[in-house]
């Protein structure tokens, strides 16, 4: 028995309801069993010195690992866009956090565009503000 589309579209939010859950926890292993084994993280946006893809778990993770070191977030303002593929999560949302290095504030608006297979992540592709993160971090 197939699931419904609405099924499969429960699922791929709740995994993307959990990543936020467990990134801003720093609960890196839960976050990254969400992904596929070949999954890959893209960043369009990313400034010099940061990665703009990260693919396979091992490197997610060390990746999140990096992030739960800089960062102390918060998620809110979470808003989801239906889409023709139930697989498919657009999602808007914000988050208030704390650079962990300099104690700055970051304040980020996030625009994620997230591919699920089987329940879990595929291709996250994340929108983010570089000029955000400079400023927080430097």
């Amino acid at each position: 028995m197939s699931d419904t589309a609405a099924d499969v579209r429960v699922t791929a939010q709740k995994t993307f309801s959990s990543h936020m859950a467990h990134l801003a926890a720093g609960r890196g292993t839960d976050w990254v069993n969400l992904f596929t084994e070949d999954a890959v993280l893209e960043f369009p946006y990313a400034p010099t010195g940061y990665p703009s893809r990260v693919v396979g778990r091992d490197d997610l993770l060390a990746h999140q690992e990096g992030f739960s070191k800089t960062f102390r977030v918060e998620f809110t303002e979470l808003h989801y866009y239906e889409t023709v593929d139930p697989s498919l999560v657009i999602a808007q949302l914000k988050c208030t956090g704390l650079a962990l290095a300099t104690g700055r504030p970051y304040n980020q608006t996030y625009l994620s565009v997230v591919e699920t297979r089987d329940g879990l992540i595929s291709r996250y592709v994340d929108f983010w503000n570089p000029q955000v993160v400079m400023d927080a971090v430097a």
